[in-house]
C-alpha cells in the first residue's frame, strides 16, 4: 500500500467512496454515473486546494516519501550509456553516492548523485542516503576527471545529511566535505546541481556548488534538518513542523531568495505519482541550462560560480533610529 500522509486522507476517502460506488453500480446494475462524476469533481477540487497550498512540513514529508524516485529511477530516462564508476581509490566504495559517465542529449557528462533506498534492506545498504568520507572522495575523484577531460558535471542531491557515526569521523568526514566544496568551486567546466528530494546539512551542500542550482517543486535544501533544528532551538525534535516553517528551505523559498535558479515541476502530489513526467521535466530544464553554460568561457564559468556561492546569505542591515533626534 502506498504511503499516505495525514493531509492526503480526505482525498483517499473520496477516492475510496468512488471505487465503492462503481463496484456497487456494477454488481447491482444501477446507473450511478452522475454520483460518481460529482465525487470525481470534488476530488479534483480537493487535490487542487491541498496540493496547491502545502505547508513547508508537508513538502518535507513528500520529499521523504518512501516511493519518491531516486537517481537510479531517473538515470535510464535521463541518460544514455551510463557507466557507473566505483571506489575512492583510498578506502572503499560508498553505495550512498553513485557516479560515472554518460551521454545527456548526446553530450558526454560526468554524473554524481546521492542515493537513498526504497525499503529497509536497500536503505541499510545505502546507509539511508548518508555518505561516508569515501563517498565524497569518490565524488571528487570523478569530478576531477571531468575537469581533466572537459566534461560538464551534473550532481543530484538527495540526503538527510552526511554520515555522522564514529567511523565517518575517524576517516575525516569534515575534511572530505570541505575538499568537495573546494574542488567544485574551482572547476572550469559547467556544473549543474539538482535537489531531487532531501537536501540536508553539509552532506547536501557538498554537492551543491554549481553554476546553476535546480530544485524539484517538493524538495528542500538546508544547512540543517528540521528535527535537528528543533532539537537545538527548542530542545524538542517534536517541533520539527515549526522549524520547517522558520527555516525557509523549500524550493519556492529558495527561489525567491535567489539561492535556487529554477524549479522543476512535479506531478500533482509529488514526483512518485509519475516518474516519466518528472524525468521529462527534469531533462528539459537541465538541457536548457547546460546548452547556455557550455557556450560560456571556462574562466567566466569558474568566476560566476564563485560569485554565486559568495552571494548566498548576503543582506543589507538598516536602522530605523533617527540619529539627529538621538543626538539632540
Amino acid at each position: 500500500m502506498a504511503q499516505l500522509f495525514e493531509f492526503e486522507k480526505p482525498i483517499a476517502e473520496l477516492e475510496q467512496r468512488i471505487l465503492e460506488l462503481r463496484k456497487f453500480s456494477a454488481d447491482k446494475g444501477i446507473d450511478l454515473s452522475q454520483e460518481v462524476s460529482t465525487l470525481e469533481k470534488k476530488v479534483l477540487q480537493l487535490k487542487k486546494e491541498i496540493y496547491g497550498n502545502l505547508e513547508p512540513w508537508q513538502k518535507v514529508q513528500i520529499a521523504r516519501h518512501s516511493e519518491r524516485p531516486n537517481f537510479y529511477d531517473y538515470s535510464p530516462l535521463l541518460f544514455e550509456d551510463f557507466i557507473e564508476l566505483k571506489g575512492d581509490r583510498l578506502y572503499a566504495d560508498d553505495r550512498s553516492i553513485a557516479g560515472g559517465i554518460a551521454l545527456f542529449h548526446g553530450i558526454p557528462v560526468t554524473v554524481v548523485a546521492q542515493v537513498k533506498g526504497k525499503d529497509t534492506k536497500e536503505n541499510i545498504k545505502r546507509n539511508f542516503g548518508m555518505p561516508h568520507p569515501e563517498g565524497y572522495r569518490k565524488a571528487v575523484r570523478l569530478m576531477d576527471q571531468a575537469e581533466k577531460f572537459g566534461r560538464p558535471i551534473l550532481t543530484f542531491i538527495d540526503t538527510p545529511g552526511a554520515a555522522c557515526d564514529l567511523g565517518a569521523e575517524e576517516r575525516g568526514q569534515g575534511e572530505a566535505i570541505a575538499r568537495c566544496l573546494l574542488a567544485m568551486s574551482g572547476y572550469h567546466v559547467p556544473v549543474i546541481s539538482t535537489v531531487i528530494g532531501e537536501g540536508g546539512s553539509g552532506g547536501a551542500l557538498a554537492l551543491g556548488v554549481g553554476n546553476v542550482l535546480l530544485m524539484l517543486e517538493n524538495s528542500f535544501y538546508s544547512v540543517i534538518a528540521p528535527e535537528s533544528c528543533a532539537s537545538i532551538l527548542w530542545k524538542d525534535p517534536g517541533k520539527a513542523k515549526e522549524a520547517a516553517a522558520a527555516l525557509k528551505f523549500t524550493a519556492q523559498d529558495l527561489l525567491s531568495l535567489g539561492v535556487a535558479d529554477e524549479l522543476v515541476r512535479e506531478p500533482q502530489g509529488g514526483a512518485h505519482n509519475s516518474l516519466q513526467q518528472t524525468a521529462e521535466e527534469l531533462s528539459q530544464v537541465i538541457a536548457k541550462h547546460l546548452i547556455r553554460l557550455r557556450s560560456e568561457d571556462p574562466e567566466v564559468l569558474c568566476q560566476k560560480r564563485y560569485e554565486k556561492l559568495r552571494a548566498i546569505g548576503a543582506f543589507q542591515e538598516t536602522s530605523n533610529i533617527n540619529l539627529t533626534k538621538t543626538l539632540d
